[in-house]
């Protein structure tokens, strides 16, 4: 079940009628339709075993539909959706148990579900190819908790036949058009468009993975606004999600490199940049570049110099101390090295929302990739290049923003001839879909693009 807790703490009562009546009505009696059986209940899911995939995709598709409709009623934070994840593999049996890796595969399956949607492994996929009416969405290589091994994932979701496309679907990126191409030293980089409209490019920021990012409770909602009226084009930096891991150099310049890379590759004459956090930088060197490209920049939650180069040694033992959390406890299955950078992030973030940013960390880099990286983060310095800056420019900032201080944001905009400012009431490094500076920062930047189309 998809905010258990949640919604429990909203009303257990009714969570709980719900879900029996979910179950005497829809769910059991699919299992045994199916020639399933349940092995076991937790508080907010099952875990059962079918005699053929055919058998449990059919449940699983059955029961997410008959969800859709017997939720249809209730209000959108209070409705009860599930993810459901199936796997083909050995099993151990304990008596009326089951182990194994296979049931660990499907358990990791659904966490990377959609609410409401069905993930299956790629053996799973070519079992029932052919047999149903449906269309699954090719999610790639999935690094997965616990598994050492990279599992390949398909998803499906509630009314999509293999005979449909809608904007919608390709606007939650199941259908972005991820590609590769070589940066000037021969690092292999991930890209990917989607939307439709003239287009709009993304800098990269800390630890992000483009099949990832677009489930995420946390970036899902900002990348399908800046998709809803552009062709959004982004990537991954090297060393993190689709791109090479295992590369020589790690810098700044590779990482302008690399945008220049990916925008030759998309074919990009002349568009908006938009820069988060570290992707400021990044922005504003390549914009210094390529003036000629750049017609319009945003740039949220950035600053124009790292830890290292700020003149503080506060912040310098700050970053140190970060930098040696990152390389001994990131890839540990204890999430507390994590979470104690998700808790910088995004303080006002709900538990599931900092379980996924905590697990999307994990999945998305090696420690001493990210340690790298944050080597990068700490030494940046654009300061110089703020004033050489001569396309319009718009920056926000939250005020009590606990990753990069408010007077930073407004150091660099005071920097850039004409820029405009924009503070924003609140204290998460990244924009959460549910707190009040989200209508008002999607009001200005529309109001700032917009502008730039007329």
């Amino acid at each position: 079940m998809v905010g258990y807790s949640r919604l429990m703490e909203a009303n257990e009562d009714d969570t709980i009628t719900r879900q029996r009546s979910h179950r005497s009505a829809l769910i059991d009696p699919s299992i045994a339709k199916h020639n399933g059986r349940i092995v076991k209940t937790t508080g907010d899911g099952l875990l059962a075993d079918f005699p053929s995939v055919v058998d449990a995709v059919g449940c699983a598709v059955e029961i997410q539909n008959g969800m859709v409709e017997r939720e249809a009623g209730a209000d959108v934070e209070a409705r009860i959706q599930y993810r459901i994840g199936i796997n083909l593999g050995d099993i151990v049996i304990e008596g009326d148990d089951i182990f194994g890796d296979g049931v660990n595969i499907a358990a990791r399956l659904e966490t990377l579900c959609e609410p409401s949607g069905v993930c299956i492994s790629d053996v799973v996929h070519q079992s029932v190819e052919g047999r149903f009416d449906l269309a699954f969405d090719d999610l790639g290589q999935q690094s997965v908790k616990n598994i050492s091994r990279p599992v390949h994932a398909w998803q499906w979701r509630p009314g999509k036949t293999s005979r449909e496309f809608s904007t919608e679907a390709e606007l939650d990126g199941s259908q972005q058009d991820i590609r590769f191409c070589m940066s000037s030293d021969g690092v292999q980089i991930a890209y990917a468009s989607v939307g439709s409209g003239p287009p709009l490019v993304k800098a990269p920021n800390w630890m992000q993975h483009l099949e990832y990012d677009w489930q995420s409770p946390m970036w899902g909602h900002l990348l399908r606004w800046l998709a809803k009226d552009h062709t959004l084009v982004r990537f991954d930096q090297r060393t993190n999600g689709l791109s090479d891991w295992n590369v020589a150099d790690v810098t700044f310049d590779n990482m302008i490199d690399d945008m220049e890379a990916v925008i030759d590759a998309a074919g990009l004459e002349r568009f908006p940049l938009f820069g988060v956090s570290q992707g400021c930088p990044y922005s504003i060197a390549y914009t210094i570049r390529h003036p000629e490209k750049v017609s319009r920049l945003v740039l949220y939650g950035g600053f124009s110099r790292g830890a290292y180069k700020s003149g503080s040694d506060e912040s310098r033992q700050t970053a140190e101390m970060h930098r040696q959390m990152i390389v001994q406890g990131w890839g540990q299955n204890n999430p507390a090295f994590r979470q104690f950078f998700t808790t910088l992030f995004v303080p006002g973030a709900t538990k599931e929302q900092m379980d996924w940013f905590n697990d999307l960390q994990k999945n998305t880099t090696s420690p001493e990739n990210a340690g790298r990286v944050r080597d990068v983060v700490t030494s940046i310095d654009v300061l110089d290049l703020l004033p050489r800056i001569d396309v319009p420019t718009l920056v926000l900032h939250c005020r009590d923003d606990g990753i990069v201080p408010f007077e930073d944001g407004r150091r660099m905009a005071a920097m850039i001839p004409n820029a405009r400012f924009v503070g924003l009431e609140g204290q998460n490094h990244l924009i959460l879909e549910d707190e009040p500076a989200w209508p008002r920062f999607r009001d200005e930047v529309d109001r700032f693009l917009a502008e730039d189309e007329a």
